[in-house]
């Protein structure tokens, strides 16, 4: 690392010890209050990501940068670890999970690189292949998460038509309960119908979470478009039936 990025390291390490001290916001902050901050800035990167802006992206990260110094800085100050352990840390692990570039030096494919960091995982002392997955993730990205890695191991579909094939099953055993009318079972079975869906997706090599997403701006889009023909015919949208709405719609489309 350079003279002038160490500075700059050392500079904003400073800072947040000064901002600790001084600032009256900062000194209440706590790792349990920080954390929904964390989120929100996590989803304000992603936006910039799918925008490729490249200056919010470069603004984001710095702002998830100060997330990391903040709980750093807290747990320095608990005597449990600073920023340079966090990146002692990291080193090691990148090193330790690909002994293909720093202790064998054999070229290796994606495929095989993916199998090997859970297999370096598992040794590490992670109890299952799952354990790595975050409890608090969004239901729909921790089902990604889960598939991808299961099937890493092996588990998963063999062809698009036996995913094919679940996905019918599981609409069966939807339409079941729905006719016994068991709530309970109903949701249950939507849950099932749903995962065999984003294991479709999988094999397809579509990412669930960003096909819904296109999915949310195209609706998004279509919805507004509708609301300004039914405002330039003078119209309330509130006031129309369905079948009058479905016609706006379609003119949309």
């Amino acid at each position: 690392m350079k003279k002038k990025e160490t500075s700059s390291v050392t500079r904003l390490l400073d800072i947040m010890d000064e901002l600790r001290e001084k600032c009256p916001w900062d000194r209440e902050q706590t790792m349990n209050s920080l954390k929904t901050l964390t989120i929100e800035e996590s989803y304000e990167l992603l936006d910039a990501i799918n925008e490729k802006d490249y200056v919010e992206i470069k603004n984001e990260l710095g702002d998830l940068l100060l997330h990391i110094v903040f709980y750093t800085k807290i747990a320095s100050e608990k005597s449990k670890f600073n920023f340079y352990d966090v990146v002692e840390n990291l080193i090691e692990k990148l090193v330790n999970r690909h002994p293909h570039v720093f202790k064998t030096r054999k070229i290796i494919s994606k495929e095989q690189v993916e199998k090997n960091w859970e297999k370096i995982k598992l040794d590490e002392g992670k109890k299952s292949i799952l354990s790595g997955v975050p409890k608090t993730l969004p239901a729909l990205i921790k089902s990604e998460r889960i598939q991808d890695k299961v099937s890493k191991a092996g588990f998963k579909w063999n062809s698009l038509n036996d995913s094919k094939n679940k996905i019918n099953e599981e609409l069966k055993e939807l339409n079941l309960e729905i006719r016994k009318n068991n709530f309970d079972l109903m949701e249950e079975e939507y849950g099932d119908l749903m995962f065999s869906l984003i294991n479709y997706g999988n094999l397809l090599g579509i990412n669930s979470e960003n096909a819904l997403e296109k999915a949310n701006k195209k609706f998004i889009k279509r919805f507004k478009q509708m609301e300004s023909l039914i405002d330039k015919d003078k119209m309330k949208i509130e006031k129309l039936k369905p079948f009058e709405l479905l016609k706006y719609w379609e003119k949309c489309k």
